[in-house]
């Protein structure tokens, strides 16, 4: 199902990213706004990135992805930016963009409107945040005159928007530019990304070819969260293997004191719960959590909890069995229990339902463990499993 999108008309939007683009330039920022001979390019490494075609006739196309509003991969359920969409887009360039998860949003323009893909749920794709100065006049007019970082020289809203007004008619030129920019500019570079953008005279915009869509493409059909609690949810109904204990080592032994030693009630009783994968740790309060003492420095506690739990993970390490991801470890003032967990969510850990062990961690664990020894729920690691082909 398709909805409208309030956007400039497509050459408006154009005229505009043009002159922006030419702005930008002659002060030695064209990365940021840019045209080359497929359309216009905006790229923001702190933002987010989004690519403007035109077509024959009156169609075009816009998208991109914004980095904090990427939701076609963790919105429940998962979104596909391009269902629905018209066989004319450049299917070459987005389709591999999207079974990448690099694409956040696909806006078209046929028939005189705006159109992509619905929201369900409804979220914000990022576009007007990234687009923002492009969408009205007075925030072009203001984008233009900010490039100057001249904010007090008289009348340079006026030439700002005169230089939009030209860029509508296609008449731009290096007076325009010197008068926005000034001495310092590069305005032999401004004038060429207007001539790119075919807004100086006898100049024309650059289109591309309709595209063809795929046969068969692949199309995510579970979010990133669905597929994490695909496999958390099989972690928590799956058993322990059965293995061999690991012995016990030095390392268990300082882990032991340590924990006895920071008992809360100065009586050796403490409690460990703990995760730990090649890159991550987090633990957990137990019915005793270890104490911090006074004056002690903020955090110095949980490093070098750390630090005793990935030692002994490391020691109780075997390249048939593996290394266990779960801890618990309970102590008195002479004794301790321990329990591992290498191939289950155990009952006693925590679970938010949106928060758990990442799974290209997992997946490089079980892997690289003796296939005997894999938990049951090991295929669904499979990255493929959160795809389906579609036409």
């Amino acid at each position: 199902m398709l909805t409208d999108v309030d956007l400039p008309a497509p050459g408006l939007l154009w005229t505009r990213w043009a002159a922006l683009s030419a702005a930008m330039t002659g002060i030695s920022r064209g990365e940021r706004w840019s045209i080359d001979e497929r359309g216009a390019r905006r790229d923001d490494p702190d933002t987010g990135w989004a690519r403007f075609a035109l077509l024959d006739g009156r169609r075009a196309v816009l998208y991109g992805a914004h980095h904090d509003h990427h939701a076609a991969v963790s919105t429940d359920p998962a979104a596909d930016p391009l269902t629905g969409a018209p066989d004319w887009l450049p299917w070459a360039e987005l389709a591999p963009l999207a079974e990448n998860d690099e694409l956040g949003f696909v806006i078209w323009h046929e028939n005189g409107r705006w159109s992509r893909v619905r929201y369900q749920p409804r979220y914000d794709d990022g576009m007007v945040e990234l687009l923002a100065p492009l969408l009205s006049e007075e925030r072009m007019v203001t984008a233009l005159h900010a490039v100057t970082g001249l904010a007090a020289r008289p009348g340079l809203r006026e030439i700002a928007a005169d230089l939009l007004h030209a860029a509508i008619r296609g008449e731009v030129d290096a007076g325009h530019l010197d008068a926005l920019l000034g001495d310092t500019a590069d305005i032999g570079a401004a004038l060429a990304a207007a001539n790119r953008g075919g807004i100086t005279p006898g100049t024309r915009a650059p289109r591309i070819a309709p595209g063809q869509r795929p046969p068969m493409r692949r199309v995510r059909r579970l979010s990133q969260g669905e597929h994490d609690r695909l496999v958390w949810s099989a972690m928590r109904e799956a058993t322990e293997l059965r293995r061999p204990a690991p012995p016990d080592t030095d390392e268990l032994g300082a882990l032991v004191s340590w924990l006895q030693e920071r008992a809360p009630a100065g009586d050796g009783r403490c409690s460990l719960l703990a995760y730990a994968d090649a890159t991550s740790f987090s633990s957990q309060p137990g019915e005793h959590p270890p104490a911090d003492r006074p004056g002690e420095e903020r955090y110095a506690a949980f490093r070098r909890l750390t630090e005793l739990v990935r030692a002994l993970r490391r020691a109780e390490s075997d390249p048939r069995y593996g290394r266990w991801f779960y801890l618990r470890v309970e102590t008195s003032a002479n004794k301790f229990r321990i329990e591992r967990c290498y191939d289950s969510w155990p009952s006693w850990w925590p679970d938010d339902g949106v928060s758990g062990p990442w799974r290209t961690n997992l997946q490089e664990e079980v892997e690289a463990r003796n296939p005997r020894w894999r938990p049951t729920w090991t295929p669904l690691l499979d990255p493929e499993i959160a795809y389906r082909p579609t036409s």
